[in-house]
């Protein structure tokens, strides 16, 4: 009697893996690893034929441009796109006093240098894990549909 109930519950336990196994055959993958190629298309592990770059899309963060751009820069209060402002040394009661001295600065306007009239800019740059997709990337992609979309750069766990 102990033998059959034992390959009743076997044979539940077989059908309810095979009906989940039935289940996962039949739903999309919905992430993907690819990798960019050098002409740009996306090559996916889903989907094994070189998609062109215009047929498929990107998240937003993917397209701030290259390392070391400018992402952001310093603008004064009441001159927007300026970028250029003056520190204040303050006095006791808060008052400004002048210019603070500021640290060495990079050559001139290119990390927003000095001017002679000590208006300055202090430029944000772009760094390596914020670049763009570039050919040799390793990517994670969504699947939507049939709609392929890079969601972000997949670096090594040392990189962490």
């Amino acid at each position: 009697m102990g033998n059959k109930q034992g390959g009743e519950g076997i044979n539940q336990l077989t059908q309810v893996l095979q009906n989940r196994m039935r289940w996962m055959s039949e739903q999309p993958q919905v992430l993907d690893f690819g990798v960019i190629q050098p002409d740009m298309s996306l090559l996916t592990n889903k989907f094994p034929v070189p998609i062109p770059q215009s047929d498929y899309m990107v998240c937003r963060q993917l397209t701030l441009g290259p390392t070391n751009n400018i992402l952001a820069k310093t603008q004064d209060i009441g001159l927007p796109h300026s970028g250029s402002h003056l520190h204040k040394v303050h006095g006791p009661v808060g008052e400004a006093t002048g210019p603070a001295p500021d640290p060495p600065v990079p050559s001139a306007r290119a990390a927003g240098g000095d001017t002679s009239d000590g208006l300055h800019q202090h430029h944000v740059l772009i760094p390596e894990k914020l670049r763009h997709i570039e050919p040799g990337d390793r990517v994670l992609v969504a699947w939507v549909g049939d709609d392929a979309c890079v969601i972000d750069l997949i670096l090594p766990a040392t990189e962490v």
